[in-house]
């Protein structure tokens, strides 16, 4: 006999969290899973999804679903996925992001719109199918994932930062409007933090104008991440709505990266000699 409601299937909040197989989207459905939430997770790496469901051997709570976000029949067949599965949804988080990190004349076209086609358009797609639900059901909470460098321009991130920025404004728009309906939508903004991603794509000079930015000394961790998704998910943010929360150490009081850039550019290594 079942002796706590919250070990019933249908009274176990769920959570969507795309890009979850790895990092910090993986972090945030292990946050939800320590507490007590249905998972499920979407991301286009078949493999490394794979893998993850398998680590997480926990088939009742965990929903593994092979799902690019770009792309609309996906998302839609995702979210039909979820309702049958575990009959709602009470949090979304659109993690599953991009990047390419170039100088801004040398960024393509087709760059800027991959970039775009999954970090902002993916999130337009998720919020659109899982608001829905929520929405139906007068409850929920949407956090989205954007960046400090949504918040204030750095190198080599034109389709990047340009993406994060209007994630931010997406945000807000999706507040004022499923506000209406009890659905509340939030974004974070982190600094750098260390994931498989930033091990791979920041230089030893880069990181080094991180520690000498940040006031904490140091890059954050998924867990702190997650932390911060899982209380704007909760009871107790819940009259928070529409609001960008830095988890950064600090850093939005200062930028990164253009020393570097300057060293390791000749056509700038003049900058600023005729004043």
């Amino acid at each position: 006999m079942t002796t706590s409601n919250s070990t019933s299937p249908a009274a176990a909040p769920v959570a969507v969290v795309t890009g979850g197989a790895r990092g910090i989207g993986l972090a945030i459905g292990q946050w939800f899973l320590d507490h007590g939430y249905k998972v499920a997770l979407l991301d286009i790496d078949q493999p490394t999804l794979a893998a993850t469901e398998h680590a997480l051997a926990r088939p009742g709570d965990v929903l593994a679903l092979h799902c690019d976000v770009s792309q609309p029949e996906q998302v839609d067949a995702a979210a039909a996925a979820v309702l049958a599965r575990f009959g709602r949804v009470d949090a979304l988080v659109n993690n599953a992001g991009v990047a390419v990190f170039k100088p801004v004349l040398e960024t393509t076209f087709a760059e800027w719109r991959q970039v775009l086609s999954t970090n902002l358009d993916g999130a337009f797609l998720c919020s659109h199918a899982f608001g829905a639900i929520m929405v139906a059901q007068r409850s929920g909470a949407i956090v989205n994932i954007a960046s400090i460098s949504g918040l204030r321009a750095s190198t080599l991130r034109v389709a990047y930062g340009t993406s994060k920025a209007a994630l931010i404004h997406l945000t807000k728009q999706y507040a004022v409007e499923l506000g209406n309906f009890g659905v509340r939508s939030n974004v974070i903004c982190p600094g750098p933090v260390e994931t498989e991603m930033a091990k791979l794509v920041h230089s030893v000079a880069i990181r080094s104008d991180y520690y000498d930015t940040i006031p904490l000394g140091r890059y954050g961790s998924t867990e702190e991440m997650a932390n911060t998704v899982g209380f704007l998910c909760s009871k107790e943010a819940s009259f928070i709505n529409g609001q960008y929360l830095a988890v950064d150490g600090g850093f939005d009081a200062s930028g990164v990266g253009l020393p570097t850039l300057r060293r390791n550019n000749p056509d700038l290594q003049d900058v600023g000699a005729a004043s």
